[in-house]
C-alpha cells in the first residue's frame, strides 16, 4: 500500500524528521489502525482505552495524498495480550490470537480494533461510525474463588456509535467517542470519552501516542459486572449490593510502532485503569487499578 511504500523510502534517509511532519504521521496512522490488541474484536472490559483500539485511523486520512491511497488496504499479524481476567480482577492471564485490520476506501472496515462496521458521515477531520462487535462476557470459573454464586455475563454481540475528530494537521489532538449497547449479555450502556496525541520523540521508524479516557454506564450494565442481587448474595455470600449509573472507570495509555522494513512492523500498546464511582465500591471487585499491555507482528500489504 501506499503508505508502506512511503515507509519504506523515509527508511532509507537521514532521520531528521519532526513529531509534527505530516509525512511522517502519515505513515505512523497507517500501520497504528492495526496496533489494538489481539482480543480487542471481543470488548470485554479491558483496561486499554477506547481509542486504542483505533488509533491513527483519522489522521491517515488527513495527512496521506488522495492520489497514494488504495481502495483496499490489508493489515494482518498475531500478538498477545496480558490482562486482567475481567474487570476489577486481580487475577491476570494471557491471551493470544490474530490482529486483522482490512478497510475498502473510506467506506467498510473489518478490524480486530474496531469490528465489522461503515463510516457513516465523514469529513477532512472527522468521522462516525457504526459497528458490530462481540463481548466475551464473564464465567465463574475465570475465578471460581471469587466469582462462585454470582452466575455469568453471557457472551453477546454489541452494536458501538463511534466518533472522531481531529484539530487540525498543527496541532493533531484526536477526540474519540463511543457508545456501545450490548445485545444480551449485560444488556446495558457504556460510553468511553478519550484523546489521544502524538509524542514527541518519534522518528521515521518509531512512533507513539498517548491519552486519557473515561467510561461512563447505565445502571443495567453496571449491575451487570459489579452489582450482587439477593440470589447471587445468598449464593456467593457477598453482601448485597446495587451498583448505580454514572462514571465508572478512568485510564491513561500509550500506543507505540516500529517499522521493521517497509511491509512488517511491531506494535504495542499499554495502560492502567482506575474503577470509579459505584464500580469501586463493588464487593465483587479485588481491586480497583488495573493494567494491561499487549504486543503484536503485523504485516502490511
Amino acid at each position: 500500500m501506499a503508505s508502506t511504500k512511503r515507509a519504506g523510502r523515509l527508511a532509507g534517509k537521514s532521520r531528521t524528521l519532526k513529531a509534527g511532519s505530516p509525512a511522517l504521521w502519515a505513515t505512523a496512522s497507517a500501520a497504528l489502525a492495526v496496533c489494538a490488541a489481539p482480543g480487542a474484536l471481543a470488548q470485554t472490559p479491558s483496561p486499554l482505552g477506547e481509542w486504542q483500539y483505533s488509533a491513527g485511523v483519522p489522521l491517515e486520512k488527513m495527512f496521506e495524498p488522495p492520489e497514494e491511497r488504495t481502495n483496499w488496504e490489508t493489515r494482518v499479524g498475531a500478538g498477545m495480550t496480558f490482562e486482567p481476567r475481567y474487570d476489577g480482577s486481580s487475577r491476570y492471564h494471557i491471551l493470544a490470537g490474530p490482529s486483522l485490520d482490512i478497510r475498502y476506501k473510506d467506506l467498510a472496515f473489518l478490524s480486530t480494533g474496531e469490528g465489522l462496521g461503515v463510516n457513516v458521515l465523514q469529513g477532512d477531520n472527522w468521522r462516525t461510525s457504526i459497528a458490530a462487535v462481540y463481548d466475551l462476557g464473564r464465567r465463574a470459573h475465570d475465578d471460581p474463588q471469587h466469582l462462585n454464586g454470582l452466575g455469568n455475563i453471557n457472551p453477546a454481540p454489541e452494536i458501538k456509535l463511534a466518533a472522531e475528530y481531529v484539530i487540525s494537521k498543527d496541532f493533531p489532538l484526536t477526540f474519540r467517542t463511543a457508545i456501545t449497547r450490548s445485545i444480551g449479555g449485560s444488556n446495558g450502556w457504556i460510553a468511553d470519552v478519550g484523546a489521544y496525541m502524538p509524542m514527541p520523540g518519534s522518528s521515521d521508524s518509531f512512533f507513539w501516542f498517548a491519552g486519557p479516557s473515561v467510561s461512563f454506564a447505565d445502571s443495567t450494565y453496571m449491575n451487570s459486572w459489579f452489582g450482587v442481587n439477593p440470589a447471587q448474595s445468598a449464593a456467593s455470600g457477598l453482601r448485597q449490593y446495587d451498583a448505580s449509573a454514572g462514571l465508572k472507570s478512568a485510564g491513561f495509555g500509550i500506543t507505540m510502532i516500529w517499522f521493521v522494513n517497509k511491509h512488517w512492523f511491531v506494535t504495542a500498546d499499554g495502560a492502567i485503569k482506575r474503577l470509579l464511582g459505584s464500580a469501586a465500591a463493588s464487593p465483587v471487585i479485588q481491586t480497583k487499578t488495573n493494567g494491561v499491555c499487549d504486543i503484536s507482528l503485523n504485516y502490511q500489504f
